[in-house]
């Protein structure tokens, strides 16, 4: 039996969606917590990878949640499938409203890759309203070519569901060769992505560049300046796009890869430096 003050305890559960869908949701509570953060994964990964940012912000007096997205890690149905275009926006206000009602404060929301997109998406459509916002590598910019983009939003209408390989590339996650072994061997990531699911990354992506100014909540942005998962100019372009807005603080890691909080140390450090400080600003 786990206690919420227990500081090695990790609890997990099944939280019903709208729909029906069951995602897995994992908490690190933390009985002394004055905040709490929830935390939002990427593509093809899950919660469980999260276990040492959730210990480092566990130390500083947070209590996290994580959960595994819709056609993720331990969370049932289709790999990488969505039913609707929104699932990944509603699945998060949900999740993230059920954890505020637990909390004394409203949590911070930090989102990774794709999770970064869902985040800033769904801050930008004020479907939750965080008292602030950590976007790492988010996925606001694909490498994918034009034509590639067209084909996904045209098989999103006819073949939705059509599992494709995702093509991310292992060997440029992090500089650390260990986190690359530990990912080609984790029985819960996966390979696959279907139409929609690209289609929604593409279109959300553009939408929330072109949504920058709107941002009126304090955020942290992490870029990884030699990211090839994610095209770091998206980035660069949210932060340009929010010039006359003063809630934004960027950072950028020019040498780092994709996986800015699983990067080799001495970076890896650096990383949480600029967020511990920022966290320690916003009081």
């Amino acid at each position: 039996m786990n206690h919420p003050g227990d500081h090695g305890s990790e609890r997990s559960q099944l939280l019903t969606m709208a729909d029906g869908q069951p995602l897995f949701v994992r908490d690190w509570p933390n009985s002394r917590a004055q905040d709490a953060v929830l935390i939002v994964h990427g593509l093809g990964e899950h919660s469980g990878r999260y276990q040492r940012l959730a210990t480092w912000f566990r130390t500083r007096g947070f209590a996290v949640r994580s959960y595994d997205q819709r056609g993720h890690g331990q969370t049932p149905g289709r790999r990488g499938a969505l039913s609707d275009t929104n699932d990944l926006l509603e699945d998060l206000a949900t999740v993230y409203n059920d954890y505020a009602n637990t909390q004394p404060k409203r949590p911070l929301l930090l989102g990774h890759s794709m999770g970064g997109l869902v985040v800033a998406r769904s801050v930008l459509d004020r479907r939750v309203e965080p008292p602030a916002l950590v976007l790492s590598s988010p996925a606001l910019r694909t490498w994918e070519p034009a034509w590639r983009q067209k084909l996904a939003a045209a098989l999103a209408k006819v073949l939705p569901s059509l599992p494709l390989p995702n093509g991310l590339p292992f060997d440029k996650l992090s500089h650390d060769p260990q986190v690359e072994q530990a990912y080609r061997a984790d029985p819960l990531r996966h390979g696959w992505i279907t139409p929609l699911l690209a289609d929604f990354i593409f279109r959300a992506g553009d939408a929330s560049v072109a949504d920058a100014g709107k941002l009126t909540i304090p955020t942290l942005l992490l870029v990884a300046g030699s990211d090839k998962l994610v095209n770091p100019a998206g980035s660069r372009d949210f932060s340009s796009g929010n010039w006359a807005g003063s809630q934004l603080t960027t950072r950028y890691f020019d040498a780092l890869y994709h996986e800015l909080f699983n990067e080799a140390e001495p970076a890896r450090s650096q990383v949480l430096k600029q967020l511990g400080d920022w966290l320690q600003k916003r009081g």
